[in-house]
């Protein structure tokens, strides 16, 4: 697989033969590309996003299969990699996106508003999928800016078009949460997943170390990004503040079932420092563990 570091808009352009009109954004129109990037490892630095309008696809979603006959949405940040690997009979590829360069939305609210979209940080597998009016909706923004993008550029170029990408983003983040709605079985199951590997973790008589975020995600086949709002929108609690919860319930147990003192229980529950413990304690429970075992003996 080739490796390529896509640090432009115009080397973008470049891999499918497209025309570049404007040095920091692109609207992209994969029927017109007069060549294609097949089996790439791409590193962007730069956004973009990409509708795959397909008539049909198949996408892995924690470890279960699931068809869609809807389009697919995916978005990349800067210092994102990316693998391309496309079959043979979608060497034609029915894809539109915008890809920008992060200078284009300096001075904008939008360059302090897109790091507050969690939706850059899931993988492509955890896609968002349209439906045809919502696809249309994303088609509303890529041809606002596509007709801003043809005209000379002048001292509002940039905010207009800024204000279009946001609008579109507000939207996607809409139709997110709309997916994470539309697929509350499946969520659900997940969290009941997420929720009997913490117990099984928190059953360990000594744990190597405290649990991450991350190393559920992983069981779950989820990125951190989408499995973290996954959790939040399925039970109001955040991931880490699960773990955290889980956390305190063991060490309760702990510190009114046995006599370990207290350095031995926070070694026990992976902390490398008992003040570690310690402080995360007092900050969850509103005492230290020491005046919680007095109060309760």
């Amino acid at each position: 697989m080739k490796k390529y570091t896509i640090d432009s808009v115009d080397k973008y352009n470049r891999l499918y033969d497209l025309k570049t009109t404007h040095p920091l954004v692109s609207v992209i129109d994969l029927h017109k590309a007069k060549k294609y990037a097949n089996d790439y490892e791409f590193k962007f630095e730069i956004y973009g996003l990409f509708l795959k309008r397909a008539s049909y696809c198949t996408m892995k979603y924690g470890r279960q299969s699931y068809d869609f006959q809807e389009g697919s949405v995916i978005t990349v940040a800067p210092g994102q990699t990316v693998s391309i690997s496309v079959q043979p009979e979608e060497i034609s590829l029915d894809v539109f996106g915008i890809v920008f360069h992060p200078d284009l939305i300096y001075g904008t609210p939008l360059a302090d508003k897109i790091l507050e979209f969690g939706f850059f940080n899931y993988s492509e597998t955890e896609s968002l999928h349209l439906s045809l009016k919502e696809r249309e909706k994303f088609m509303f923004y890529y041809n606002s800016i596509k007709e801003e993008v043809k005209n000379p550029v002048d001292d509002h170029t940039a905010t207009l078009i800024s204000m279009n990408i946001l609008m579109l983003l507000e939207h996607l983040e809409r139709f997110y949460e709309r997916q994470f709605t539309t697929r509350h079985k499946v969520n659900s199951e997940i969290v009941r997943d997420f929720e009997k590997a913490l117990k099984q973790f928190y059953s360990e008589e000594n744990l190597l170390e405290v649990p991450k975020v991350n190393y559920f995600a992983e069981k779950a086949g989820l990125s951190v990004g989408y499995f973290s709002d996954l959790v939040k929108k399925e039970t109001g609690m955040n991931a880490k503040d699960m773990i955290s919860f889980h956390m305190i319930s063991e060490a309760k147990r702990r510190l009114i079932q046995s006599t370990d003192d207290i350095n031995t229980i926070a070694y026990k529950l992976g902390f490398e420092y008992p003040a570690h413990f310690s402080r995360s304690f007092k900050r969850i429970v509103g005492m230290s563990p020491k005046d919680f075992r007095t109060q309760i003996n």
